[in-house]
């Protein structure tokens, strides 16, 4: 059999880094407006994005820039629209719901959709789950550009609301298409010293042990 390698090593300070990154990264709502990011900084966190893992190495994701004024000013209806429905739908956490800022399509420095592309008919590693293992890949890009961008002391925010058929029409995205993302990237005032939503009591992170599920400690049915 070939030879692949062990790789570089990591070494301790690296790695302390990581976790600090990894520890300190936000989503990220309030932004500082200014000038759209430097084209060299912009391709050093799009190409950390392209690095991510996918299954079957399918690479679906595809990133689309839109941050001119036409193009926020022709995006942010869609997303007040769908948080009007949200506060609709959360019933009498409405109001409280509407008092958070959500979003900062309009302030951030860089406006990227990303989009799934296409099903190019990968089987390896998702012959059973298609399209979840599809969405997972993608998702892996914008951790990976969420982490670069806190390592370049930039915020990032993932919007979710918005209709996402209105946002294929309004993109003109191919059939097959989808977006499922819309990312607010660049400078901010200041880090949230928690995530917002924690911080400002929506909602709290839940303990590891509540996450972490071990079947090999679960008490053993009796005998009937």
């Amino acid at each position: 059999m070939e030879e692949i390698g062990s790789g570089p090593r990591i070494d301790d300070i690296e790695r302390a880094a990581l976790y600090r990154i990894m520890a300190l990264r936000r989503d990220c709502r309030h932004f500082t407006p200014g000038p759209v990011l430097p084209d060299a900084q912009l391709g050093r966190l799009l190409h950390a994005a392209h690095q991510a893992p996918s299954v079957g190495l399918m690479q679906p994701w595809r990133f689309m820039r839109l941050s001119t004024p036409e193009w926020r000013a022709r995006l942010a209806p869609l997303v007040e629209a769908e948080r009007q429905a949200t506060a609709q739908a959360l019933g009498e956490r409405a109001a409280e719901f509407l008092r958070l800022k959500v979003e900062g399509i309009r302030d951030c420095a860089e406006l990227l959709a990303v989009i799934l592309a296409p099903d190019d008919g990968t089987i390896f590693g998702r012959r059973s789950m298609p399209r979840e293992m599809a969405w997972a890949s993608a998702a892996c890009a914008v951790q990976n550009l969420w982490l670069a961008a806190r390592a370049e002391n930039l915020g990032l925010g993932w919007v979710s609301m918005f209709d996402p058929d209105a946002l294929a029409r309004e993109l003109s995205l191919p059939s097959g298409a989808t977006p499922f993302g819309l990312l607010c990237l660049g400078p901010v005032p200041a880090f949230y010293e928690a995530p917002m939503l924690e911080q400002l009591g929506w909602r709290k992170r839940s303990p590891l042990h509540d996450i972490l599920w071990d079947p090999s400690s679960a008490p053993t049915p009796s005998a009937s």
